[in-house]
């Protein structure tokens, strides 16, 4: 068996899980923004013989570091450890340890039980006794989360779906977590729901710590508004756990909640110039594919207002769908979710000169008189010459953004951005950072002023100057011959004195 690692060496692993975890995460933490929940919280721990000992040491740094980032005490979370196997160990209770440090040293005293795998047994156990007012357990409360979690290796040896229904029933949130060839569709029985949030996979037990984010997460409590945890554009008003958007003077905010504009009803034909390239990788496709949806939130989608429409391109052009297919945002983020990766090469020139040629004509569903937005996303440097089409782009009066990830040619995002080109180029390094660029990326486009409304005031401002004009002129000269006569009776006066001396 493999010796307990001394405990210098597991505190020496969580500075690590500091490095390494979700800088928004950190940051928060380390400013005093993050508070965890008040939460009994018990592991139930896998520790039959299928976990080797060199495994369940590292089941127990994983269980170290989510205890890290908790805020624990009396009246904020309790931490538990059930250990199983055959049988049941109540290795922690909820009023044993009061401090980070003592959790974290009974925690490296857990030795494996290597026996069978009555997982059923363990969440019954967790239920009847870990979970007692006489184990450290507050009263149930809506001010008190109950949680479990749960982590293991196998297929249990004993019913685990009706216990586990009867834990969720009496108000205790499950987390299942498997690990190599576990049964998934036991994990399923065991988690509440959503599964999507409650159940997760790793291939080893070497990369469960990967985990310790989305707990550490989990339980915390910040100001959104100061970690930068929002989708605000302008301001951010923050809540107990939440948020809320507003904008600044002279600026309305949008119906999705986060946008805001100065123009919101202008009617828009956009359309996305989206790079497939080999180069973006799948999983990264992806991430552009929710970035797309991102900016689409922002827009007013509908038969009057903005359309939308979507090209993506690698060594060929593909029209995924033209402008004003889609009128409302729902079908418009299916079909973008739709969108199927072509992973060739990066013709980004042939691609600007489909959207000049193709996209924006009527025959494509553009709109005469309606506001022509291209957003353009690419990854790399282009296979072909991208000036005249770029050039022509903005002649034909489109206005163009260009985002690029990766190695992407800041030179060419800027080429193919309108002026000015500091409002409608953007980059950076990494595709998991895109909706940084979603949230910057305004469309303000407002609706020109009809130009016979212009003349007509420019007509009736003229009238108004020279009427002005005119007053002013018979001012003066009434004025002057008020003077004039004032100073001819002031003559006469004089002269009629000096008859009379």
């Amino acid at each position: 068996m493999t010796p307990t690692p001394p405990l210098f060496l597991l505190l020496l692993g969580l500075v690590g899980a500091h490095a390494t975890m979700d800088l928004r995460t950190a940051a928060a933490m380390a400013a005093g923004l993050c508070n965890t929940r008040p939460t009994d919280l018990v592991f139930i721990v896998d520790s039959s013989r299928s976990v080797r000992p060199s495994e369940f040491e590292q089941v127990k740094v994983f269980l170290a570091k989510v205890i890290e980032g908790l805020d624990v005490g009396p009246n904020a979370t309790r931490v538990g450890v059930v250990n199983y196997a055959s049988r049941v160990k109540n290795e922690v209770s909820l009023k044993t340890h009061r401090t980070k440090a003592g959790l974290v040293k009974a925690v490296t005293k857990i030795e494996p039980l290597s026996t069978g795998t009555m997982t059923g047994l363990s969440i019954q156990f967790a239920l009847n006794v870990a979970f007692s007012e006489s184990e450290g357990a507050r009263v149930k409360s809506p001010d008190i989360s109950k949680v479990a979690i749960i982590v293991t290796d196998g297929r249990p040896q004993d019913n685990v779906k009706d216990v586990a229904q009867r834990a969720r029933d009496a108000g205790i949130e499950i987390f299942a977590i498997g690990v190599g060839r576990v049964d998934m569709n036991t994990l399923k029985q065991m988690a509440s729901d959503p599964l999507d949030d409650h159940v997760d996979y790793v291939e080893s037990y070497s990369v469960i710590e990967k985990l310790t984010k989305k707990f550490q997460e989990a339980f915390c409590v910040s100001d959104l508004c100061a970690t930068g945890d929002h989708d605000c554009a302008q301001v951010c008003i923050s809540s107990p756990g939440s948020y809320k958007c507003a904008c600044k003077d002279g600026f309305t905010l949008m119906d999705d909640g986060r946008s805001c504009s100065a123009c919101s009803n202008a009617a828009t034909d956009v359309v996305f110039l989206i790079d497939g390239s080999k180069s973006v990788r799948p999983e990264n496709f992806e991430l552009v594919k929710k970035w797309i949806n991102q900016i689409v939130d922002k827009l007013d989608v509908s038969d009057n207002k903005a359309h939308v429409g979507l090209v993506q391109y690698s060594s060929s052009v593909k029209q995924e769908f033209p402008l004003g297919r889609y009128n409302n945002k729902k079908d418009l983020k299916d079909a973008v979710k739709k969108m199927a990766y072509m992973e060739r090469g990066t013709m980004t020139g042939q691609a600007l000169r489909y959207l000049s040629d193709n996209s924006f004509t009527p025959s494509q569903g553009a709109r005469p008189g309606v506001a022509k937005v291209g957003i353009v996303f690419t990854d790399g440097r282009s296979q072909d010459y991208i000036g005249d089409a770029a050039k022509k782009a903005k002649e034909n009066g489109f206005k163009m953004y260009a985002v690029g990830v990766g190695n992407a040619v800041e030179d060419e995002l800027k080429e193919i951005a309108s002026e000015p080109t500091g409002e409608h180029y953007f980059y950076t390094a990494d595709f998991k950072t895109m909706t940084q660029i979603a949230k910057k990326l305004q469309i303000n486009i407002c609706q020109e002023e009809d130009p016979c409304e212009c003349d007509s005031l420019v007509k009736f401002q003229k009238k108004v100057e020279d009427a002005l004009q005119a007053l002013t002129k018979k001012h003066i000269l009434y004025k002057r011959w008020n003077e004039i006569s004032l100073e001819s009776v002031s003559k006469r006066i004089a002269a009629l004195e000096n008859k009379i001396v």
